[in-house]
């Protein structure tokens, strides 16, 4: 962009490079235009000014750059490049403070450039910026003239770049003529190779044509032979159609026979049917006859509800189910079948259970959760549920009992073993009684007198279930 500079009352400001610029200039002068500036002397003049910048007073900073020059420096000369050329052209006396500036920066360069004159060995464009913002005598000479030299450098530098170009392009050139002869190269040797695949293809051409003349003439024998087979063939399916209506005919007979069968057997279910219902009835009515004869009434009190008014004085329980005896297991699915029978009575030894599951609460929560649970059992079993736990005494305040469940403590001098065992004794033999401790003594002793014991942790897990 070109800086241009017009006519300024503020011309006459009495500075040093204001008298060497207006040396050779009278007023009756017109001024001239401002010099079209080489790219690179335009920005090393707003580079030069933005440098500056910062250290001129608040005053001496024209408005539109006081804004610019608070950036920092790399975005001062980048973003403010336009309004800091602006106000070079427009305000001489801002050009002037900077020139200032900028040639006590430049030191002996600058007061070259001043004088008019510029060392040989300096850089062109350098002499051009501080020429333009010093203008003394012959500054445009020396724009013009630094603006050749940048021009001639640029001629140089795309002279110096067209014959990097034509070399590399050279170089390709010889590079792709190596490749070309290296791939020629391959070509042959690739035509050399395909000519004896050609003789081997023609020699295994002939081979195979042989082959197939020879199958040709197999291929009619076998055919021949095939007519014959399928002869053979056609003969043996009658044969074999023949027997199958002969096989059929014989099926048809034996079921017929088995239809017989099945009847026959039919009646004989029948009457073994009636049988077994006039056996069962003759006992039902027998069962029905004994007990009119021993004039046994309904019982109000169970076994034991015996050793429980010994022990304990804890209500009865309800009537109980049943199921076959088992082994020793803590499966829960094994104790849900004991439970399952006719009549069944549950023996739970409470500590040993509650010590088990759930020992790190007290012993009033262990007795509460675990009466609890069982009488979950007891209402969806409708069995017999007896819990025996130790105690010396009698403990008071206890809650009351769900229902179906009997709650006993052992008495000074007795453990609860034991009454778990006496509970055991007083049970008529062949009623299922389901005793529940991990105690291999108590166990075993129940087990001596009909009872199935089972683990603590089958009661656990149906308790955890529920």
């Amino acid at each position: 962009m070109p800086l241009t500079e017009p006519h300024d009352d503020h011309s006459s400001v009495e500075e040093p490079v204001v008298a060497a610029q207006d040396a050779g200039e009278t007023s009756a002068t017109p001024p001239e235009p401002e010099p079209t500036l080489p790219e690179p002397v335009r920005q090393r003049i707003v580079s030069l000014t933005a440098a500056v910048l910062p250290g001129l007073a608040a005053d001496e900073v024209p408005v539109p750059l006081r804004r610019v020059a608070k950036f920092a420096p790399n975005r001062r000369a980048r973003l403010g490049a336009p309004a800091i050329a602006a106000q070079l052209t427009a305000d001489p006396l801002f050009r002037q403070r900077v020139t200032a500036r900028v040639l006590a920066d430049a030191g002996d360069l600058g007061a070259a450039v001043v004088e008019g004159t510029a060392p040989a060995a300096a850089d062109p464009v350098e002499v051009a910026a501080l020429a333009y913002l010093a203008r003394p005598r012959g500054w445009r000479e020396l724009i013009e003239a630094s603006g050749a030299a940048v021009r001639a450098e640029a001629d140089s530098a795309v002279v110096a770049e067209l014959v990097r170009e034509a070399e590399q392009r050279a170089t390709r050139a010889e590079h792709d003529r190596a490749v070309a002869r290296v791939e020629a190269e391959k070509l042959r040797d690739e035509l050399a190779r395909v000519r004896e695949e050609l003789g081997q293809l023609r020699e295994e051409a002939r081979q195979l044509t042989r082959t197939l003349r020879e199958t040709q003439a197999r291929e009619r024998k076998a055919t021949e032979m095939l007519a014959t087979e399928r002869g053979r063939a056609a003969r043996a399916a009658a044969d074999a159609d023949a027997e199958l209506r002969r096989a059929r005919a014989r099926l048809a007979e034996a079921e017929a026979a088995a239809g017989v069968a099945r009847v026959s057997a039919k009646e004989a279910r029948s009457v073994d049917e009636a049988r077994l219902w006039l056996l069962l009835e003759t006992i039902g009515q027998a069962a029905v006859g004994l007990r009119r004869e021993l004039a046994l009434d309904p019982v109000d009190k169970l076994p034991a509800d015996f050793v429980a008014d010994a022990f304990a004085d804890q209500p009865g329980a309800t009537p109980a189910g049943a199921a076959t005896r088992a082994r020793d297991t803590d499966d829960p699915a094994r104790l849900d079948q004991l439970l399952a029978l006719p009549k069944a009575h549950l023996v739970v030894d409470g500590y040993n259970v509650t010590k088990r599951g759930f020992g790190e609460m007290s012993l009033e929560q262990q007795r509460k959760r675990l009466i609890t649970g069982l009488g979950g059992i007891a209402a969806q079993t409708g069995d017999e549920v007896t819990v025996v736990f130790d105690g010396a005494e009698r403990i008071h305040g206890l809650p009351p009992a769900p229902r179906g469940v009997r709650v006993l403590f052992s008495h000074k001098g007795e453990t609860a073993d034991e009454l778990i065992r006496r509970l055991v004794r007083a049970e008529p033999a062949g009623r299922p009684v389901v005793v529940i401790s991990s105690d291999r003594e108590v166990a075993d002793g129940v087990r001596r007198h009909g009872a199935y014991p089972l683990g603590a942790d089958s009661l656990l897990r149906r308790l955890a279930r529920s």
